[in-house]
């Protein structure tokens, strides 16, 4: 998720085109938000790891 928001956040930003950069900035905060999750051993939505 970390790796296709950072995608479209600069397909989004080198194409000019808001929706892109819009969808990569949520897909980064909640990427990282459940990787830091399961970097801290808690289980998100009943799984230890998100792949």
């Amino acid at each position: 998720m970390l790796i296709l928001g950072l995608i479209l956040l600069l397909l989004g930003f080198f194409l000019e085109i808001s929706i892109l950069w819009t969808i990569g900035i949520i897909l980064l905060v909640v990427g990282a938000i459940l990787y830091v999750l399961g970097a801290t051993g808690r289980a998100v939505g009943g799984r230890k790891v998100w792949y």
